[in-house]
């Protein structure tokens, strides 16, 4: 059975150090704990003293003065590394937690869980190729020689980086190694970290470019397992649920966020936020609890995202260069059909093509996989399409060799829509208003991740009204708008009354708009 030894980095807070260890060791595992160097000597006296007759606590003595993107956090984690390895001589796993951490499942599912696969969990993925940093910078983090600390030194570590760029001082990484990159929040087993601590005192080489390269905490791990380890052996991921604002922070998790938490498909979360008294007893008393049955329906990240993102409509600054970049044209006619159903506004689009031969496309700025021709790259993904949509409509109208183009775009993407509208094209808009069910509202929270298969019915029914909400909130958004030539029709509506909006919309006669109003099953799910 698993037995895990934690690597606990911590710097502030002694009681709630005390009560992380008193918890996790009570079910069995054992925990290594750095406490920052340059944090109050009388807090570390207080956790020494309080967990000195614990034989599950082990006590860094060397400890390192730490710091933000510095190697020091990685040589901490090496010292509680090499303190856990001798003092618990018995532990399969070894687990790195900050003290913001906490167990969000039982010690019973911990261990099941670690069972069930002989793997290493850490996410590593290529340095160069992928995604993973998203801003600032990204090779000369390696290439170059970093000796102080940007958050402390900001002005050393620049001029320092600015010299070293101006006298093509870069180096190489080592050959033998790919560059690997990646949460720190790891779960290691005990060969693997063995193996770590071996190329450590084999490989001075390789420790001397780490010590001097940016944020190694997110690399030389990462880097490391990878190269020590067979592929098949490692699951790209952390086991530790956590997410990210929109300013690349760690999001707080506070009482109200104990169902979402425990139905997550991780074992702990990081960051409790220090006023969640409540959440923090619920979560205590969890890891410890030997029969609890957790339902894992994983939809935290979208949910979180979706949830915070109500609250920061219309914080737009001035106009990107690329909303003004040129018009359509004004002789062109762009019309929009916006519907929150995507399968109603495509079923729309496709009648009134078949009935006009006007080209119609459905949700090219909110659907990846719609059908779009090779237009030369800019095609390819959102991104672009959105960046620079002018230009995109303008090669789509030539590739069509027309003047009127329909196109639909999700309610949400109202600025979107009015950029459109302050074109010198004519523009117009086709509001197709629905009926939304609670059946499909949970269909639709499970296709977008905001549920899944497993959700509590509870938690679903706390989220639909935040969801119909949204949805309400959208159209309200976009009536207010004041945008000229919109119109709506409604599956409420009669088809004659459809009609009119139709012929005002499409310019065509009563008798096709009808028959476009007509359409069998037009809002059906």
């Amino acid at each position: 059975m698993a037995k895990i030894a934690f690597i606990v980095l911590c710097h502030k807070d002694p009681a709630g150090v005390i009560a992380q260890a008193e918890r996790l060791t009570a079910a069995g595992d054992c925990m290594a704990i750095h406490f920052d160097a340059r944090a109050s000597a009388a807090d570390f006296a207080r956790i020494r003293a309080a967990l000195a007759d614990n034989p599950n606590v082990a006590i860094v003595q060397r400890r390192q003065k730490c710091g933000w993107g510095a190697w020091s956090l990685v040589q901490a984690t090496l010292e509680a590394i090499a303190v856990a390895l001798k003092a618990f001589p018995r532990a399969s796993h070894f687990y790195m937690l900050s003290g913001d951490c906490m167990a969000i499942k039982s010690a019973k599912y911990a261990h099941d869980f670690l069972d069930a696969e002989d793997v290493d969990y850490i996410e590593s993925f290529d340095y160069f190729s992928s995604d993973w940093i998203k801003t600032g910078m990204k090779e000369d983090r390696l290439i170059y020689r970093h000796f102080f600390n940007e958050r402390t030194q900001k002005r050393l570590f620049y001029t320092s980086y600015e010299i070293q760029k101006r006298l093509g001082l870069a180096r190489a990484v080592p050959a033998d190694i790919q560059m690997m990159i990646g949460s720190q929040w790891w779960c290691l087993r005990r060969r693997t970290v063995e193996w770590v601590m071996d190329f450590v005192r084999a490989r001075p080489d390789v420790m001397r470019f780490f010590r001097t390269t940016w944020i190694p905490d997110e690399t030389f791990f990462q880097t490391l397992v990878r190269h020590l380890v067979p592929e098949p052996e490692i699951r790209t991921r952390t086991l530790t649920f956590l997410v990210f604002s929109d300013y690349g922070m760690p999001a707080n998790f506070y009482n109200d966020h104990y169902d979402l938490l425990i139905s997550q498909d991780f074992l702990f979360a990081r960051k409790i936020s220090p006023e969640a008294v409540e959440l923090k007893e619920r979560l205590g008393e969890l890891y410890s609890s030997p029969d609890l049955r957790f339902q894992i329906s994983n939809e935290g990240r979208q949910l979180y995202r979706f949830l915070t993102g109500r609250g920061r409509i219309g914080r737009r600054f001035a106009p990107r260069f690329w909303e003004t970049e040129g018009s359509l044209g004004r002789e062109r006619e762009l019309m929009i059909v916006t519907c929150k159903k995507w399968h109603v506004a495509k079923r729309l689009a496709d009648r009134v093509r078949q009935m006009t031969n006007r080209p119609a496309l459905h949700y090219l700025f909110n659907e990846e996989a719609t059908d779009l021709p090779e237009l030369g790259g800019i095609e390819t993904s959102l991104e672009k399409r959105a960046r620079h949509r002018r230009a995109l409509m303008r090669m789509l109208f030539d590739y069509h060799q027309t003047n009127s183009l329909l196109i639909c775009i999700d309610p949400g993407s109202l600025d979107l829509m009015q950029d459109f509208f302050s074109d010198r094209s004519v523009t117009r808009l086709l509001e197709v208003e629905c009926s939304f069910s609670d059946e499909y509202l949970i269909g639709h929270a499970q296709r977008v991740g905001l549920a899944g298969a497993q959700t509590t019915q509870d938690s679903i029914n706390r989220l639909l009204p935040t969801i119909r909400e949204d949805i309400r909130f959208e159209a309200e958004r976009l009536r207010d708008a004041g945008l000229t030539n919109h119109q709506r029709i409604r599956e409420t509506a009669s088809v004659e009354e459809n009609t009119m909006s139709l012929v005002n919309f499409l310019g065509v006669s009563p008798e096709v708009a009808r028959e476009i109003a007509a359409t069998d099953y037009l809002f059906a799910d």
